[in-house]
């Protein structure tokens, strides 16, 4: 079996590109969507857990905010050409974070307000090269769960902890496991912005929060970003190459070149601490990850359908299976009734397409309210009484368990 993401998307109508759109520019469809959306909610409840603040800001800005936060220089050359409107000059955003700058500065911050959490699904766009684009792995619009804390210096390394936890507990979820983690630092060459004071700095608050809480990780030279150092979780894909997913980083520049302050214990003026953070990462490159992971067999909560009913006799059974399918759907399951064709065909037509439960509904079934359950990824056939099959399948929904919950049932 194929396990390039590429093979798989087309195969399950998940994405597609158009020649006339771009390349680099997936167009997701519906099923695609809907897997996105599901991972776009996991990354919501994680952000709102640890206390971001979800906002939304604009893809694009003049380019003097880009000029002021430094990626002008280090990225214009991967960056969209300039948009000339009434004489002034806009740019399509290489990084969500000099918005979020100007989210922090809409007023005056005190010691109280921090740490001040922001979390948005944002967009952001490179000018990549068209040999170089990959499917959903290297993109031109790349949509990141983005988040950026604004702490004060004392802060960071609890900033840092909580931020690793929340990783983990996103890929215990995802039954993605962590190769390792790389502490990515400053190299002898390149353009990196502020002094060696705050790098250091900067450098020993992430490796500090890495020993204490246990992890492994290995040292990068040259692996920074351009403002500041980070952690990168690698991920092994498919065919064993790593990929990095989940990003924290470090950044005392980006608070400096907008001159970003709040009000301290003692009355003074103090500079923050500007955090990035992603927890799952670019979208479009975690879901190739997980497509090639699970083969586009998904667990059942990111399943763009999640049951799929099969009258035996489709005059016969329609209006249980409908019955069945509208419960469900009323419970919040991705529900279908399947009923054009032979049996054995419209079987074989849902295991291809990777639902991870198939209801059967037969005389039999009818009569006694019961249901035949098909879990393909287990190779189970069970039956079952149908409350039981949709509290279960609702439950299993609702947990995010990783795998169809109907194993066991005798």
């Amino acid at each position: 079996m194929n396990a390039d993401h590429r093979v798989l998307g087309r195969e399950l109508e998940l994405f597609t590109t158009s020649p006339i759109v771009g390349a680099g520019l997936p167009l997701w469809l519906p099923d695609g969507a809907i897997m996105r959306a599901e991972l776009e909610a996991l990354a919501a409840q994680e952000a709102a857990r640890s206390g971001c603040h979800r906002v939304y800001t604009p893809v694009l800005a003049k380019r003097a905010l880009f000029e002021q936060s430094g990626h002008w220089d280090k990225f214009a050359e991967d960056m969209f050409p300039e948009l000339r409107v009434g004489g002034e000059s806009f740019v399509l955003r290489p990084a969500n974070c000099p918005h979020h700058t100007q989210v922090y500065a809409a007023r005056g911050r005190s010691y109280r307000d921090l740490p001040f959490r922001l979390s948005e699904q944002g967009s952001m766009f490179r000018a990549e090269l068209s040999g170089v684009l990959a499917g959903l792995s290297r993109v031109r619009q790349i949509t990141l769960d983005d988040a950026h804390v604004f702490c004060a210096p004392e802060q960071v390394g609890d900033e840092i902890a909580l931020t690793l936890a929340a990783i983990e507990r996103c890929y215990a979820t995802l039954d993605i496991c962590v190769a390792h983690y790389r502490l990515s630092l400053r190299g002898p060459a390149g353009c990196y912005l502020g002094g060696d004071e705050q790098w250091k700095h900067a450098e020993d608050q992430l490796r500090g929060a890495l020993h204490a809480l246990g992890l492994p990780f290995v040292e990068a030279e040259g692996e920074a970003a351009f403002y500041g150092p980070k952690i990168d979780v690698q991920v092994a894909d498919a065919q064993g190459r790593q990929e990095t997913l989940s990003t924290v980083q470090v950044d005392f520049n980006q608070p400096e070149r907008f001159g970003l302050e709040y009000t301290g214990k003692d009355g003074a003026r103090h500079r923050p601490v500007m955090i990035h953070r992603g927890l799952l990462g670019s979208m479009e490159r975690m879901i190739a990850v997980l497509i090639e992971r699970y083969q586009g067999r998904m667990p059942p909560w990111l399943a763009p359908v999640q049951v799929s009913v099969l009258p035996v006799d489709v005059r016969r059974q329609h209006a249980a299976a409908s019955a069945l399918c509208d419960r469900l759907l009323a419970d919040g399951v991705r529900a279908r009734v399947v009923g054009a064709g032979t049996l054995g065909g419209r079987i074989r037509s849902v295991r291809a397409h990777r639902d991870p439960y198939v209801a059967v509904i037969g005389d039999d079934e009818r009569r006694h309210r019961v249901v035949t359950v098909l879990v393909p990824a287990a190779e189970r056939r069970v039956r079952v009484g149908t409350e039981r099959f949709v509290a279960a399948v609702v439950d299993s929904i609702r947990r995010r368990a990783r795998q169809p919950m109907w194993g066991d049932v005798r």
